[in-house]
Protein backbone atom coordinates (compact mmCIF):
# COMPACT_ATOMS: atom_id res chain seq x y z
CA UNK A 1 0.00 0.00 0.00
CA UNK A 2 0.95 3.26 -0.71
CA UNK A 3 2.49 5.66 2.22
CA UNK A 4 -0.10 7.86 3.78
CA UNK A 5 1.72 11.48 3.54
CA UNK A 6 -1.10 13.26 5.09
CA UNK A 7 -0.57 15.98 7.62
CA UNK A 8 -3.50 15.22 9.61
CA UNK A 9 -3.17 13.02 12.73
CA UNK A 10 -5.84 11.11 13.98
CA UNK A 11 -7.29 11.10 17.17
CA UNK A 12 -8.21 7.43 17.51
CA UNK A 13 -5.35 5.50 15.66
CA UNK A 14 -7.61 2.35 15.15
CA UNK A 15 -9.86 4.69 12.87
CA UNK A 16 -7.73 4.57 10.07
CA UNK A 17 -8.98 1.07 9.33
CA UNK A 18 -12.08 1.99 9.51
CA UNK A 19 -11.58 4.92 6.95
CA UNK A 20 -9.81 2.87 4.89
CA UNK A 21 -12.70 0.37 4.70
CA UNK A 22 -15.20 3.41 4.60
CA UNK A 23 -13.30 5.19 0.96
CA UNK A 24 -13.09 0.91 -0.81
CA UNK A 25 -17.12 1.48 0.04
CA UNK A 26 -17.55 4.18 -1.23
CA UNK A 27 -15.78 3.97 -4.28
CA UNK A 28 -17.87 0.75 -4.81
CA UNK A 29 -20.85 2.51 -4.77
CA UNK A 30 -20.03 4.96 -7.03
CA UNK A 31 -18.19 2.80 -9.04
CA UNK A 32 -14.94 3.75 -8.86
CA UNK A 33 -11.90 1.44 -9.19
CA UNK A 34 -9.63 2.29 -6.40
CA UNK A 35 -6.04 0.78 -7.57
CA UNK A 36 -5.19 -2.52 -6.07
CA UNK A 37 -1.96 -1.33 -4.62
CA UNK A 38 -3.58 1.63 -2.92
CA UNK A 39 -1.75 4.65 -5.11
CA UNK A 40 -4.28 6.97 -5.91
CA UNK A 41 -2.22 9.06 -7.92
CA UNK A 42 -3.18 8.12 -11.76
CA UNK A 43 -6.97 8.91 -10.57
CA UNK A 44 -9.35 11.26 -12.49
CA UNK A 45 -9.71 13.95 -9.80
CA UNK A 46 -13.08 14.45 -10.07
CA UNK A 47 -13.28 10.57 -9.06
CA UNK A 48 -10.98 11.22 -6.29
CA UNK A 49 -12.82 14.08 -4.93
CA UNK A 50 -16.45 12.11 -5.17
CA UNK A 51 -14.63 9.82 -2.72
CA UNK A 52 -13.68 12.31 -0.63
CA UNK A 53 -16.85 14.30 -0.42
CA UNK A 54 -19.24 11.05 -0.04
CA UNK A 55 -17.00 10.16 3.05
CA UNK A 56 -17.67 13.63 4.48
CA UNK A 57 -21.08 13.46 3.72
CA UNK A 58 -20.94 10.03 5.82
CA UNK A 59 -18.74 11.04 8.47
CA UNK A 60 -21.06 14.33 9.05
CA UNK A 61 -24.33 12.03 9.22
CA UNK A 62 -22.92 9.39 11.42
CA UNK A 63 -22.21 12.53 13.86
CA UNK A 64 -25.65 14.32 13.49
CA UNK A 65 -26.74 11.05 14.44
CA UNK A 66 -24.57 10.37 17.24
CA UNK A 67 -25.33 13.73 18.54
CA UNK A 68 -28.89 13.75 18.77
CA UNK A 69 -29.03 10.53 20.47
CA UNK A 70 -26.62 11.76 22.92
CA UNK A 71 -28.66 15.67 23.66
CA UNK A 72 -31.95 14.03 23.17
CA UNK A 73 -32.19 16.64 20.30
CA UNK A 74 -34.00 15.67 17.41
CA UNK A 75 -34.07 17.43 14.28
Amino acid sequence: MAQNRSSNTLVVQQASQALDQLKYEVAQELGIQIPQDGYMGYMATRDAGAIGGNITRRLVQIAEQTLAGQSGFRS
